[in-house]
């Protein structure tokens, strides 16, 4: 597969109750971007999306209706890896915004520095310095 324009090629998908709040969760606690948000009239978020680095994460409702909400219905919380810089900062910033610590910055036997946190949903999303190459 040909990455094109640096544009990623896997985007974790993640659906909240209240994705609104997630969304100022991860860029004011979490130092996303957001990049985009589509809503229905009545306000509910359909699609949205959130860069960090050179990655990005697609976010929705829970209950919006079509196939990939239905399926996702009953799944648990998600697993998300992000790369970052500087870890310690990375981590205070999440600090500061009451963010749930699960591991503090912790260096690693393979060589990352990682920290892990939870989202107000129940998401762990783990934050460090490990970005292997892949080689294609």
């Amino acid at each position: 597969m040909t990455v094109r324009d640096g544009r990623p090629s896997v985007y974790p998908t993640v659906l909240y109750a209240d994705a609104k709040a997630a969304i100022g969760q991860l860029t004011e606690a979490l130092g996303f971007t957001e990049l985009t948000v589509y809503e229905s009239e009545d306000g509910m978020v359909l699609h949205a999306e959130l860069a960090q680095g050179n990655g990005a994460v697609m976010v929705g409702s829970k209950g919006r209706g079509g196939v990939f909400d239905s399926v996702m219905k009953d799944a648990g919380p998600a697993g998300v890896y992000i790369v970052v810089d500087d870890v310690d900062a990375h981590h205070q910033r999440a600090v500061e915004h009451g963010v749930e610590i699960l591991m503090p910055p912790t260096d690693q036997d393979y060589g990352s520095r990682d920290y892990m946190a939870r989202d107000a949903e129940g998401n762990v999303w783990s934050f460090g310095t490990y970005a292997p190459a892949i080689a294609l």
